[in-house]
């Protein structure tokens, strides 16, 4: 099938492209992208708080070793504010040992006693200090009047004894050194950032590639298209399709495989064994059996059956219904046999009438009546007899047509003692497939033997019928007793019409879906035995008529 035109064919047009791997590449790009700018703004918003944090602990840290400093918060209470004090000589030179941007110490009404700008000593500071006053320890990012700063703000308490609180020590770290630190982290982390997206981004580029040889290269719109075109066909063609994954589940089935298998739209999905009974169909499904149209029988169905493995490692198997077909071949299989059946009657009865004709001229006129009554005798005997003792109409007429052909190949067919059917066969046509191909299989299997015959036994208990059909032919190896009833499997040549082994898997569905039995065994004297179940092959007996007519 010829993949549709690409969409992009005709005037080109700047926008959104058509192909699967350009989409999907800009799909996944725009994706990676948005990605590592996320992650890394979420990973630059906790990193500015962390240096932030930091930064406000460091001031903590260099107000509460301020405020420990022996001598400080006696200063405070035994000398004034000034810019050669002792407080504020102190406070200086632990702001250039620490870094810090200014270390103040006040007392209770918040004046300065020192300061990194000597002039400010003796103000009162520009923020609150009531909760270091008030014995707390205070940690924050706020404004003053050197800017904005990271602070941490401790009580300065008497070291006296009585433990009072005298004064406090704020420090404050430069905000600007902080968002320098933040600043001078970004270059590091874009590099990373931009390392993972360049190896994103030749990843993407890679499956794309991928992608793009396993679409062929189509648009959206193509692919969109295929796939109605394949439900259109998939489900319009009028042979089966069953396309398999690696595992053995059904991927698809069409319409006429859902017809041809007995399945429903459920079993897609689910393994072959879990949907169809073992047997040789599932086998030829599954890849078990190979080889070119290989038959399979399904219900009351023949199917013909082709299996293509795909790249993936699944298969799709076409089916074909060969069951009339198969019909139309053991009907012409019939029709030639009843042809050269009567081709042997004709030279037969071309003897007879010279032989009656000689009486006649010879003037032995009795003796031409008892052999015409002899020969019309025999016929109607065999006639007379079977429909006696076999009441339903078709099954009766098959038998006396496959007797008359059995005589004219040399083998003699007769009924069994204590054969009786009453004409209450629920299904005189599948009853009539069961015995029609035992009594020709055992045609072949007796003919050209010694003493040639076939009995056939029709035995009725309840609604149950019992078939028993007899040859005198070679028999059947005990070890082939099962193989006998395998779709393909047959001791004879192939016809001329098709393919063999198809009687016995067919005579033993049958009685199955009716939940009878086939069995075969060894006859005494030689030959074979098939014995056929059916438990349900009857409907209840009239009560007029007591079930016999």
């Amino acid at each position: 099938m010829n993949a549709p035109p690409h969409s992009d064919r005709g005037p080109r047009r700047f926008g959104w492209p058509q192909r699967v791997f350009s989409q999907v590449l800009l799909m996944q790009l725009a994706i990676i992208t948005g990605v590592t700018v996320l992650v890394t703004g979420l990973f630059l918003a906790p990193l500015s708080a962390q240096l932030d944090d930091e930064a406000m602990r460091r001031a903590l840290a260099i107000a509460q070793s301020t405020a420990a400093q022996p001598g400080i918060a006696e200063d405070l209470r035994t000398t004034e504010p000034s810019a050669l004090g002792p407080v504020q000589s102190a406070a200086e030179r632990i702001r250039r040992s620490t870094g810090a941007e200014y270390v103040v110490v006040m007392d209770r009404r918040g004046v300065r006693w020192s300061h990194p700008e000597a002039d400010r000593i003796g103000e009162v500071v520009s923020t609150d200090p009531g909760d270091a006053l008030r014995g707390q320890e205070v940690m924050e990012i706020d404004s003053g009047t050197l800017g904005r700063s990271a602070r941490g703000k401790v009580p300065l308490r008497d070291t006296s004894g009585s433990s009072e609180v005298v004064g406090a020590v704020s420090v404050g770290i430069e905000y600007d050194s902080v968002r320098a630190r933040l600043l001078g982290a970004i270059p590091g982390l874009l590099a990373y950032a931009g390392t993972a997206l360049a190896v994103g981004a030749l990843a993407a580029y890679l499956i794309s590639r991928r992608l793009q040889r396993q679409t062929h290269d189509l648009a959206f719109s193509d692919i969109s298209a295929l796939l109605t075109e394949r439900e259109a066909m998939l489900h319009s063609i009028r042979e089966g399709v069953v396309a398999l994954d690696g595992t053995g589940r059904i991927r698809l089935l069409n319409d006429e495989a859902q017809r041809l298998l007995g399945l429903g739209p459920e079993a897609a999905g689910r393994p072959l064994e879990e949907v169809l009974d073992a047997g040789r169909t599932v086998d030829v499904l599954a890849g078990r059996v190979v080889g070119d149209d290989l038959l399979a029988v399904q219900g009351s169905r023949v199917l013909l059956a082709n299996r293509m493995e795909t790249d993936d490692g699944g298969a799709v198997v076409t089916l074909r219904d060969r069951t009339e077909l198969e019909h139309l071949g053991r009907e012409l299989d019939s029709t030639t046999g009843l042809i050269d059946a009567l081709r042997a009657q004709d030279h037969e009865h071309a003897n007879r009438l010279h032989t009656l004709l000689g009486l006649l001229e010879l003037e032995m006129h009795e003796d031409a009546m008892e052999f015409v009554t002899e020969v019309v005798g025999v016929h109607r005997a065999t006639a007379e007899q079977v429909t006696e003792k076999v009441r339903d109409p078709l099954l009766a007429a098959l038998l006396v047509g496959k007797a008359t052909v059995a005589a004219e190949r040399g083998v003699s067919l007769r009924l069994a003692p204590g054969t009786l059917l009453p004409d209450r066969v629920v299904d005189p046509r599948g009853l009539v497939t069961v015995v029609g191909n035992l009594v020709d299989n055992a045609t072949d299997a007796a003919a050209g033997s010694q003493d040639a015959r076939i009995e056939v036994g029709l035995r009725a208990e309840g609604r149950t019928v019992e078939l028993r059909v007899r040859d005198s032919g070679p028999g059947i190896a005990p070890e082939q007793h099962a193989s006998i009833f395998t779709e393909g499997w047959s001791t004879k040549d192939v016809p001329a019409h098709g393919k063999r082994g198809l009687g016995l898997p067919l005579v033993r569905r049958l009685a199955e879906r009716q939940g009878g039995s086939v069995t075969v065994s060894a006859a005494d004297g030689g030959g074979a035995v098939f014995t056929v179940v059916l438990p349900e092959a009857l409907g209840t007996a009239s009560p007029t008529t007591g079930g016999e007519r």
